[in-house]
C-alpha cells in the first residue's frame, strides 16, 4: 500500500510566518496580500503559502512560488517592485525553524517496517525545501514530491494524479495523511483514502480501526 503524508502540521509543526513577516515589513495582512495579488480568500490567514480553495483561473506569486514557477527570491524581488518596500532578505527562508514531531516519524518507521510504501506530498517553497533537506526531514520517506518541482500545489487534483504515476499505483490501494481537511477532501474525491491529521496517536488507531491489518496486526 502506498502512504503519502503532507510536511508541514503532520510530521513537523505549521511554522506561522506571516504574522512575523507582516511586523518586520510593518504592513498589515491584506496589504500584503494585495501586492502578492492574490484572490480574495484564497489563502490561509496564518499560510500564505497554503492556498484555501482551488482555482484553476488564478495565479498570484505565493502559488507561483508553490508551484516552482519563481523562487522566494525571485519572490522578494518582484514584491519589492510592486510594493516600494525593499525587501533584500528571504524571510521566507530564514524566519522557517519547523520542529520535528517525533511520534509521527515513529508511525513512518512503522509503516515501512510493515512493507508499505511511504512518501512525502508537500505544498513547499524552494526556501523551506533547502531547510527541510538541511534538516534530514524528507530523509524518512521513500521518496518526495513536493509542489515546487511538481509544477503544481493542493488541492489540485493533478497534484495526486502525478504521485500516482510515478509511483504506479492506484488510488484504491492508496492513502493520504494532510492536516487541511480541504486537501483530504480533493485527495477522497479521486478515490483516495484520506485522514485529516490531528496528532500520530489518533492517525494511528484511525489507520487500526479503518485498515487493520495495515500495521502487521492481526485482526
Amino acid at each position: 500500500m502506498l502512504f503519502i503524508f503532507d510536511m508541514g502540521g503532520v510530521v513537523t509543526n505549521t511554522a506561522e510566518l506571516l504574522p512575523r513577516v507582516l511586523q518586520i515589513l510593518k504592513m498589515e495582512r491584506a496589504e500584503f496580500l494585495a501586492f502578492c495579488g492574490c484572490p480574495e480568500n484564497n489563502s490561509s490567514p496564518t499560510d500564505p503559502m497554503t492556498r484555501v480553495s482551488y482555482d484553476k483561473h488564478s495565479i498570484d506569486l505565493l502559488t507561483m512560488c508553490s508551484d516552482g514557477m519563481i523562487t522566494t527570491r525571485q519572490f522578494w524581488v518582484e514584491f519589492s517592485r510592486r510594493s516600494g518596500v525593499s525587501v533584500q532578505t528571504d524571510w521566507w527562508q530564514h524566519l522557517f525553524h519547523p520542529v520535528l514531531k517525533e511520534d509521527t516519524v515513529a508511525l513512518i518507521k512503522k509503516l515501512k517496517a510493515a512493507g508499505h510504501r511511504v512518501v512525502c506530498g508537500t505544498n513547499t517553497i524552494d526556501g523551506h525545501y533547502r531547510n527541510h533537506v538541511e534538516r534530514g526531514d524528507y530523509s524518512y520517506f521513500d521518496q518526495t514530491y513536493a509542489s515546487n518541482f511538481m509544477g503544481v500545489s493542493k488541492p489540485n487534483p493533478e497534484f495526486w494524479k502525478i504521485i500516482l504515476t510515478a509511483e504506479n499505483e492506484v488510488p484504491e490501494n492508496t492513502v493520504f495523511i494532510d492536516d487541511r481537511k480541504k486537501n483530504c477532501d480533493a485527495a477522497s474525491a479521486l478515490g483516495i483514502k484520506s485522514f485529516v491529521f490531528t496528532d500520530a496517536k489518533k492517525l494511528e488507531q484511525d489507520l487500526k480501526g479503518e485498515l487493520p491489518l495495515v500495521l502487521g496486526e492481526s485482526v
